[in-house]
């Protein structure tokens, strides 16, 4: 945008300085109204994703960004669940990233889906209905020991992409429940003969 030729002939240098500022700020404006009107165009029917430090998410994990996890059309493309630890902006988010990875654990929101650590697993089973997924949902196992009227649940884990992350997950709550296992029947005294039985009580009451 070039000067007014009023200012072309102007010999004060003062007033020449200024009326280059006022010309940078008005082409700023302007610049900056069209990204907004660009902005709105490429939202539109867009949901804004937002994140808060504490959240869980899926890694989507791009192929520029971790060649050595994308060398085969095979090998998963994403990972997780992984927890945010701090927010940059509405666009970047700070990741509790494995230091095995060896990026930068900032990643852009388009890279982030939510997982819900609370999800209730209510999902479809029945292909014919429209909303939900086909995934099967989780099944619980029960120990129970005779003579003894306590029970113990231990959820048994969904098939699934198995992920690093997961796999950790399922490790640590196999321990868990394998401890608790321990310690009830070592309480029992052997002579009373104790016999562990390992029921499948969802799935065993429903088929009775």
């Amino acid at each position: 945008m070039p000067l007014p030729l009023s200012e072309h002939a102007s010999l004060d240098g003062k007033k020449k300085a200024e009326a280059v500022r006022q010309l940078h700020k008005k082409a700023q404006t302007n610049i900056e109204k069209r990204m907004k009107q660009f902005a709105k165009h490429a939202n539109k029917g867009r949901r804004q994703l937002l994140f808060k430090p504490g959240d869980w998410v899926w890694l989507h994990m791009r192929k520029e960004r971790f060649p050595e996890k994308r060398q085969s059309k095979l090998m998963p493309h994403g990972d997780g669940q992984f927890q945010i630890l701090a927010k940059v902006d509405d666009n970047a988010y700070q990741l509790d990233l494995l230091g095995e990875y060896g990026v930068s654990s900032t990643f852009n929101v388009a890279d982030l889906f939510p997982f819900d650590v609370g999800d209730n697993f209510d999902l479809r089973t029945n292909p014919s209905q429209e909303e939900g997924t086909d995934e099967e949902p989780p099944r619980t196992l029960v120990v129970a020991s005779r003579g003894s009227s306590e029970v113990l649940s231990a959820p048994l884990m969904n098939l699934g992409p198995m992920t690093r992350a997961r796999a950790r997950k399922i490790r640590e709550t196999l321990q868990t429940f394998l401890q608790i296992v321990r310690t009830c029947v070592g309480g029992i005294q052997e002579n009373h003969h104790t016999l562990v039985n390992l029921l499948q009580a969802h799935e065993g009451a429903a088929g009775d």
